[in-house]
Formats: structure tokens, C-alpha cells, sequence
């Protein structure tokens, strides 16, 4: 029988399918740090992951029985890959499930933005009328520039071509698609885009890819999302931007550091924030634990 040990939660839906199989054993832990993990790990064949649990090396290395980890999500920043890899563990993820969720969220985030739905929100609440200060813009007819065109900067420019939007996108590669959107270089992205959003996952190359250099050669009021990973963006020359004018509004889902120990980003007027919910819809959850499912029934046979 393989021991599958559930780190962070599943949908109940997953949960009750892997539970049904009757070569699982099933554990759900939720909540270890590196100390409880190293010392939990050993009796386990699986370890399934969401985006809380790190696997660190210090990990792996306690980890005698393991055979596969598998991220029940898109990216696996918190797993130390390589480490794995070298021990002959298998790394698997779910980069398809969620990706339309995240890319409602992001379009969520940038209608925000542009129609300043934060400050009238919190405006309201504060039993204020303030219908002309808080006039905003239309996103028809505005250039999106999409950095990370893969699956969900392909969701999030469907959505963006069916608001009329004009869709620039760059990638690392020349992406295939029948969409409507023209790939360009970065530097064209910064100087074309009326808002520009990330979809990349956070690397030696891309950590801090925007900073003072890149907010000086966009355009004047340019909005910013960001529902990747933070760290690609430098928070602080991103609040310089802010500060200047030089960036209009900024929708984030995800920070340098989670939860933030600095709020001064958050608490910007033109900051709308959210905290890492971007795959955080039902559907998606469902999807992904759902391949979570099959992935451990494959490979662990």
C-alpha cells in the first residue's frame, strides 16, 4: 500500500476519490514547517502540495521512501526541484487547472484598476459620495501587453481581445495560437502598453525584471498588474512609480514576501490587493485536485 501524504488541502471532491482507492493509505497534515515535514516525510511514498508547504532540500533528503511530489497548482517555486530530481523523485503539477481562474482574477484586478473600484469601495464605506473624484477609464479600445504568454496570458488575452482591447504579448518563445495578439519584444511592451500584466513564473532571470530602468520606459499612467509571483516586479521601485505618476493604478495578487511585512505598497491609494487568491476559485480547486488524482493513480501503480 502507498502512503500519500496530503501537506495542504484538496478539494473535498479529490479528497474522496484518492480516499476510495483502496492502495492508498491517505494522511492529510496541513500546516508543517521544515522541522515537522523532515521528521514526517520518511513513511511516505507521495507528498501532494498546494502552494503553503515548501519541500525543501532538507526535505528531500529526509525523504527515504518518497517517489513523487506533486504541486496540486501552477508553479513550483516551492519545491526544490533539482534536489528532487538528483534523488530520482518525480515532480509533477497541475499547470492547466487553474488558469482560468487566475485569469478572471487578473481581469478582475485590472477592471479595478481602471475604474478605481478600491477607493470607491472603501470611499462608500465611509458613507462618502465622491461620484466625481473617482472617474475612471474604459478598457476598450487601451493596449494590453501580456508578459508570459502562456496559458493563462492566453486566457487573460481571449478576455481582453472580447473588451475590445488591443493584445500585445511577449514571451521567451514565439508562442502558436490563433489569437489575435501580436508578440513583440519586452522593451515594446513597455512602450506600447496602456496596462501591462505579468504571467511568469519566478526565476534567477526573472526576479526584479521590472524596475526603475523598465517603469521609465513605459508610458506615462500606465497600470500594473501582477497575479504571477511576486518578485518579479521590484516592490519598491514600483512604489516610486506610484508615487511619481509615472504608474496610474496597480492590481496585485502576490508579493516578495507572503504574507508582506511592509504595507506601505498595500496601503497606496492606487494599490488594489489581494491576498494570493488567484487559483483560489472552487472550479479550479476542483480541476486541480482532481489531477492531483490522476496523476498519483498513474504513477504510483
Amino acid at each position: 500500500m502507498k502512503k500519500i501524504l496530503i501537506a495542504d488541502p484538496l478539494s473535498p471532491d479529490a479528497m474522496g476519490k484518492l480516499e476510495s482507492f483502496p492502495e492508498f493509505d491517505v494522511t492529510v497534515k496541513s500546516g508543517m514547517d521544515e522541522d515537522t515535514l523532515v521528521a514526517t516525510i520518511p513513511d511516505f511514498h507521495a507528498a501532494v502540495v498546494r502552494g503553503a508547504t515548501k519541500i525543501t532540500s532538507k526535505v528531500i533528503d529526509a525523504a527515504s521512501n518518497l517517489e513523487i511530489i506533486v504541486r496540486a497548482g501552477i508553479g513550483l517555486d516551492n519545491i526544490d526541484v533539482e534536489a528532487a530530481e538528483t534523488k530520482g523523485i518525480q515532480v509533477a503539477n497541475t499547470p492547466a487547472a487553474t488558469s482560468i481562474s487566475v485569469a478572471e482574477h487578473t481581469f478582475g484586478l485590472m477592471l479595478a484598476a481602471v475604474r478605481n473600484h478600491g477607493k470607491a469601495n472603501l470611499s462608500m464605506k465611509e458613507h462618502k459620495w465622491e461620484k466625481k473624484a473617482l472617474s475612471g477609464t474604459e478598457a476598450y479600445g487601451k493596449t494590453l501587453g501580456v508578459i508570459g504568454f502562456g496559458r493563462i496570458g492566453q486566457e487573460v488575452a481571449k478576455r481582453a481581445l472580447s473588451f475590445g482591447m488591443k493584445v500585445i504579448a511577449y514571451d521567451i518563445i514565439e508562442v502558436q495560437t490563433d489569437l489575435d495578439a501580436q508578440q513583440v519584444s519586452l522593451e515594446e511592451v513597455f512602450a506600447q502598453a496602456d496596462i501591462i500584466t505579468l504571467h511568469l513564473p519566478l526565476t534567477d532571470k526573472t526576479k526584479h525584471m521590472i524596475k526603475d530602468k523598465e517603469f521609465d520606459s513605459m508610458k506615462d499612467g500606465v497600470i500594473i498588474i501582477n497575479a504571477s509571483r511576486g518578485g518579479t516586479v521590484d516592490e519598491h521601485a514600483l512604489l516610486k512609480a506610484l508615487e511619481s505618476g509615472k504608474v496610474r493604478a496597480v492590481g496585485l495578487d502576490v508579493f516578495e514576501k507572503e504574507p508582506p511585512d511592509e504595507f506601505e505598497l498595500v496601503d497606496h491609494p492606487n494599490v488594489i490587493a489581494t491576498p494570493h487568491i488567484g487559483a483560489a476559485a472552487k472550479e479550479g480547486q476542483k480541476r486541480a485536485g482532481m489531477e492531483v488524482v490522476s496523476i498519483l493513480k498513474e504513477r504510483l501503480a
